[in-house]
């Protein structure tokens, strides 16, 4: 079980902005999961990585395969109290769910 989670390089996130919305897209994804694949993913040492996406259409486009896969996924907008505008999308979380259908549908981006 693995989860990805896809942080836009494009909008100039500071650290702390770019790991807050880490964490939410996370969050939200793992809120989306079947209960089954929310024990087997927790039991087995809730493994993720985060990768790099250009920008907005390429999260979209990777949600859209998530959605194909029957992946949990999620996609975060800012709320727009500090770095970015409201509604910024920022990040895609896809999973958990099973490593090989996670990497089907990230396994061509580069680590963050």
């Amino acid at each position: 079980m693995k989860q990805a989670i896809v942080a836009r390089t494009d909008i100039g996130m500071g650290k702390g902005k770019l790991a807050a919305q880490v964490a939410h897209a996370s969050l939200s994804a793992y809120e989306d999961a079947s209960p089954k694949d929310r024990r087997a993913w927790k039991g087995s040492g809730q493994k993720k990585i985060v990768l790099k996406a250009s920008g907005e259409e390429e999260l979209f486009r990777l949600a859209d395969a998530a959605e194909r896969e029957g992946l949990p996924h999620a996609i975060v907008r800012d709320a727009g109290h500090t770095q970015l505008d409201p509604g910024t999308v920022t990040a895609l979380a896809v999973g958990p769910g099973p490593e090989r259908i996670v990497d089907k549908v990230t396994g061509d981006l580069s680590l963050f």
